[in-house]
C-alpha cells in the first residue's frame, strides 16, 4: 500500500485518554521518520496533485519567487518535475482547492472553519483588539454594503475595482496605515461573506464566499477545533499539545492522538498512534529532497531545532552582509535528517537556475552530494531554465 493511500484511508487520530494510554517512548530518530513520513517525504513519492493537498493538507501562501512561489515549490519538492504548477491552479480555478487563512486547502476543508466565521469576531471574552476590529466593520458598514452589492452584480474583482466609501479610516503604526478596502476586505474573510476567487498577489480576486466555497452543513465549533487539530497532527505525525501562538496556521495539536515522550527532548507531545505504528512496522525509505523555507516539516522552528536538530533562519529579510546562508536558502533534507541549506536563485529573464553556494552542516559524501545535484537537476527541469552551479 502506497503512502499517500495510507494517509487518505487511516482512522481519525483518537483524542488520548489519560487512563488508557501509556505514552510512547520515541528517540530523537523515531520522531524525526514520523514527520517525514507524515509529509510525504519518503523515497515513495505521492503521484496525484489533488490528493497531496488533502494530505499535507494546506500550502502556505507567499509571493517570493526567488526560486518558484512556495505552494508550488512545496509540491514539487513531493511529486518531482512531473508535476506542472498549472495543475495547482487549475483545480483552484475549479475551486476544489481554495484559499482560506493564508493558505491553499482542499475545498471541503472549509466546513471547519464556517463555526468560527459565524462567531466572529470571537467567542468569550473579547479582546481589546477583536472588540475594535468589530466596532471598526460596525463603523464601515456602509461600505461593506458597498462591496457585497458590486461582488454580487459584478463579481470576481480585484481589490483595485472595489469601493473605499469608508467614513473611519483604517489607522495603524505598520504596513497597513489607511489601508482601508484591503483591510475591510481581510475582515469580510474572516466573518465567511467574501472569498478569495483566483489569482495571486495583486492579480487576486475576491468574490462572494457563497460563490466560492462549497455548500455543506456546518461543524459545531468545538468539534471542528477538534477535527483541525487532529487533522494537523496527522499530516504533522508529532506535535505539541500546547505552547505559543506562531503566525499562520498553529503548530499544536490539544488532546489529538496519544501522548509521547521524545528522549533528550522536553515537552509533552502528542502522536498519531496509527502513523507510528505503520513508520515502525515498515523499513524506513528515505531520500534528498529539497524544501521551500515556508514548508510544514520546518514550519514550527522550535520542533526543527530540538527534533531534528537544525540550524535555519529565513535571511530574505536580513541586509546581504549579515546572511549566513543566502536569501532564500532551500533547506536540505536527506533521509530523516537536515543536512544543509542551498542558495539558489532562478533567474529568468537569463534562462538560469544559479546555485551560489551549497551550505554543508555535515560533511555531505558522495551519497548526500549525489542526491542534492539530482535533486538540482529535477528543480531547473521543472522551472525550464538551465542550471548554473557553483565553480
Amino acid at each position: 500500500m502506497g503512502l499517500l493511500t495510507c494517509a487518505r484511508t487511516v482512522p481519525q487520530v483518537r483524542a488520548y485518554d489519560p487512563g488508557m494510554v501509556e505514552a510512547h517512548q520515541l528517540s530523537r530518530r523515531d520522531a524525526r521518520r514520523l514527520a517525514v513520513r507524515a509529509q510525504l517525504l519518503t523515497r515513495e513519492r505521492p503521484t496525484d496533485v489533488e490528493d497531496t493537498v488533502r494530505a499535507l493538507p494546506l500550502l502556505q501562501l507567499d509571493p517570493t519567487r526567488a526560486v518558484a512561489p512556495s505552494a508550488e515549490l512545496v509540491l514539487w519538492s513531493r511529486l518531482g518535475s512531473s508535476y506542472a504548477a498549472r495543475e495547482l491552479w487549475d483545480l483552484v480555478d475549479e475551486q476544489r482547492v481554495v484559499e482560506l487563512r493564508g493558505a491553499l486547502r482542499p475545498a471541503e476543508d472549509v466546513a471547519l472553519f464556517r463555526a468560527e466565521m459565524d462567531a466572529w469576531p470571537g467567542v468569550g471574552d473579547l479582546t481589546a483588539w477583536q472588540r475594535g476590529n468589530a466596532a471598526w466593520v460596525e463603523a464601515n458598514n456602509a461600505c461593506r454594503m458597498d462591496v457585497l452589492d458590486l461582488l454580487r452584480t459584478d463579481g470576481p474583482l480585484h481589490l483595485r475595482d472595489l469601493p473605499d466609501t469608508c467614513v473611519q479610516p483604517w489607522t495603524s503604526s505598520g504596513w497597513n496605515d489607511r489601508k482601508n478596502v484591503q483591510m475591510l476586505l481581510g475582515f469580510l474573510v474572516a466573518r465567511g461573506e467574501v472569498a478569495a476567487a483566483g489569482g495571486t498577489g495583486r492579480d487576486r480576486l475576491w468574490d462572494l464566499a457563497e460563490r466560492v466555497y462549497p455548500d455543506g452543513p456546518q461543524v459545531p465549533l468545538q468539534e471542528a477545533l477538534r477535527r483541525r487539530d487532529e487533522q494537523r497532527l496527522r499530516s504533522l505525525g508529532l506535535a505539541r499539545a500546547s505552547g505559543p501562538e506562531v503566525p499562520g496556521e498553529p503548530v499544536v495539536v490539544g488532546a489529538a492522538g496519544e501522548p509521547a515522550v521524545v528522549e533528550g527532548v522536553p515537552g509533552q507531545w502528542r502522536v498519531d498512534p496509527e502513523l507510528l505504528e505503520a513508520t515502525r512496522a515498515q523499513r524506513f525509505a528515505g531520500r534528498t529532497a529539497l524544501l521551500s523555507p515556508f514548508d510544514r516539516l520546518l514550519h514550527d522552528r522550535r520542533r526543527m531545532g530540538e527534533v531534528f536538530e537544525f540550524d535555519y533562519v529565513l535571511e530574505m529579510y536580513k541586509p546581504a552582509a549579515k546572511r549566513r546562508w543566502g536569501y532564500y536558502a532551500l533547506p536540505v533534507l536527506h533521509g530523516d535528517r537536515l543536512v544543509g541549506k542551498v542558495d539558489a536563485k532562478a533567474e529568468r529573464a537569463q534562462g538560469v537556475l544559479r546555485v551560489a553556494a551549497v551550505h554543508e552542516d555535515v560533511p555531505f559524501g558522495a551519497t548526500v552530494a549525489a542526491g542534492v545535484r539530482a535533486e538540482l537537476v529535477d528543480l531547473a527541469r521543472w522551472l525550464d531554465l538551465e542550471l548554473e552551479l557553483p565553480g
